[in-house]
């Protein structure tokens, strides 16, 4: 009886202990991002993707509209676009996730990045940033619910897992159908009776 309890108590610790984690990271990636400190946040926020579904409805909108300006600043704009979409349509499906500054920067970027992609193709995306295009480095303002984040309604949902970065190599299949070299042997007859 005692051993379960121990038990018990441990996972719940651990449980909580693991939350604190995760949103610790978002935290450090946005102070990061903060004081422009774009490389750092970015590994941060590279770090903490895998575990995007152990996070809050709030914090993973969060969690995508700082790791698109992380990378629309960085200069990659076709990670940018999808984290950038993501926040947007979070916000669209649960509106007050994202503060009304971030809302306006998402919309805003979203607007460049499109424009690209309309006027130039998307394989745009990928080529260097005119001179022009370069966005001035505002300081971001935290959300209001950073340090206690709020809840989202039960009817909003979020990718549970966002995809890898269009950056990370794509892999072959884990398992590949083996060729086949002779055809299968028909069933036997069933006995006479």
């Amino acid at each position: 009886m005692r051993a379960g309890m121990a038990v018990v108590v441990a996972v719940l610790v651990g449980a909580v202990c693991a939350c604190t984690t995760y949103r610790d990271q978002l935290v450090r990636g946005q102070e990061a991002f903060e004081l422009n400190q774009h490389d750092r946040a970015l590994a941060h926020f590279r770090n903490l993707e895998p575990d995007l579904e152990r996070l809050s409805t709030t914090e993973r909108a969060q969690y995508a509209y700082l790791r698109g300006m992380t990378d629309y600043r960085i200069g990659y704009r076709a990670d940018a676009r999808h984290w950038l979409a993501l926040a947007q349509a979070m916000e669209e499906t649960s509106p007050g996730l994202l503060p009304v500054d971030w809302k306006t920067r998402t919309g805003e970027a979203l607007h460049d990045l499109n424009r690209v992609v309309y006027d130039d193709g998307i394989a745009a995306l990928g080529a260097p940033r005119k001179a022009s295009d370069v966005p001035a480095a505002a300081p971001a303002s935290a959300p209001a619910s950073a340090s206690a984040p709020a809840s989202a309604p039960a009817s909003a949902s979020a990718p549970a897992s966002a995809p890898a970065s269009a950056s990370a190599p794509a892999s072959a299949p884990a398992s590949a159908p083996a060729p086949a070299s002779a055809p299968a042997p028909a069933p036997a007859p069933a006995p006479a009776r």
